[in-house]
């Protein structure tokens, strides 16, 4: 009997130790739907969760998880200034996960984007097989949204911080005297 119980709690143990995986998408009737089977093809927003024991993981997406299995995005950019940075915020924006690749900096990466375009001009986005030079925002969404990639990330955008009005007087006080300015000798003239 001592022997069963040991075997029924072990085996409970190892059952328990393996993370299930469990789909939440909303169906055509607008009914939450979670089953142990991914969604069907044409669900979009599916949320892929898993879980262990009594802990629940929210991943990523299961449409974003879906896309960069199927079409990974690889970026070949540089400091090359506006178009670059254009580049990685719209993928930041859309909350695509890339892989960066600088020319500049890896003889590898520089080999590889001549191969890729015969050239080495920045940026360059490939997602999946399909390669875009240089950054334009309706060919990159095209070419994003074609790979399945959600049109944003999701999370919630980062507030502005609150200015401090506290200690900050509604009118200026009237001025006892007259005084000259005298410009800070340790304190450079501002530039704008």
């Amino acid at each position: 009997m001592k022997q069963t119980a040991i075997l029924f709690t072990a085996l409970l143990a190892a059952s328990s130790a393996d993370a299930a995986q469990l789909y939440q998408w909303k169906d055509s009737q607008g009914r939450m739907v979670y089953s142990d089977q991914p969604p069907p093809p044409s669900v979009r927003n599916a949320m892929q969760k898993n879980f262990n024991a009594s802990v629940v993981d929210v991943g990523e997406p299961y449409a974003l998880k879906q896309a960069r299995e199927k079409y990974p995005v690889t970026l070949y950019v540089t400091q090359c200034g506006l178009p670059c940075d254009q580049a990685r915020q719209l993928l930041a924006d859309r909350g695509v996960p890339y892989s960066a690749k600088n020319p500049e900096t890896s003889p590898e990466d520089q080999n590889a984007l001549k191969k890729l375009t015969g050239e080495l001009n920045v940026p360059v986005l490939v997602v999946g097989s399909d390669k875009i030079d240089g950054f334009e925002s309706g060919q990159w969404n095209t070419a994003l949204d074609r790979a399945g990639y959600p049109k944003s990330s999701g999370a919630p955008k980062k507030a502005e911080p609150a200015k401090d009005t506290a200690n900050v007087p509604k009118t200026p006080p009237e001025p006892s005297a007259p005084q000259a300015a005298v410009p800070s000798p340790a304190t450079p003239p501002k530039r704008y």
